[in-house]
């Protein structure tokens, strides 16, 4: 028996669910707008205790995961399924990566006792008590859409190699490649906001 897909309601399913997490970070950047404009100098000065080298570097990880993303794709719209492993492969590197970068940024961070309710970040100025509680708020989440990215591209590479996406039957490779180009496009404007702003 056939079993006969929506390909426009997933793609117009993904579409909205996006949307919905462009209004989540939309908020975030608001709220982030809203306390620059009250403490200017106060997220200038705690901007620069940030690893700006660490976090340029991040930002090229990123986007040459989206540029291995679209490839895989594309490979596999063009009947290349083993290219198009490879290159998912490439993006989930580059996930990890990502991720083992922000580990070590957060532990030195961590180990200078500048984390949330801390003695060390309380005794400072409210202003960059509020930087850097939105610096982990919004870094942290998201560090968490990069986990849940990957969990979805590895499930896209286990149905592929399952052979049940397909050059035929590609749009769950298509609407993940969406969510990590999301997931990029993100970090494109949290970089700046917080490594960019000294």
């Amino acid at each position: 028996m056939s079993v006969i897909k929506d390909y426009t309601g997933a793609k117009l399913g993904m579409w909205l669910f996006l949307f919905t997490e462009v209004l989540l970070f939309g908020g975030l950047f608001l709220l982030y707008a809203a306390y620059l404009h009250k403490f200017p100098s106060e997220f200038h000065l705690a901007g620069k205790e940030l690893n700006v080298v660490l976090g340029a570097t991040n930002t090229v990880v990123l986007i040459s995961s989206s540029w291995f993303m679209a490839m895989s794709i594309s490979a596999l719209q063009q009947g290349s399924v083993d290219q198009s492993k490879k290159f998912l492969l490439l993006t989930l590197a580059m996930a990890l990566t990502f991720l083992v970068i922000k580990y070590f940024e957060w532990s030195a961070k961590i180990e200078h006792g500048i984390f949330p309710d801390s003695p060390e970040l309380l005794a400072r100025p409210a202003g960059e008590v509020v930087f850097f509680g939105l610096y982990y708020l919004m870094t942290g989440l998201h560090g968490l859409h990069v986990i849940l990215g990957g969990g979805l591209l590895s499930f896209a590479y286990f149905l592929i190699v399952q052979g049940k996406v397909t050059p035929q039957d590609f749009v769950f490779l298509e609407n993940s490649g969406l969510y990590w180009h999301l997931v990029d496009l993100v970090w494109i404007f949290l970089f700046p906001l917080f490594y960019l702003i000294a």
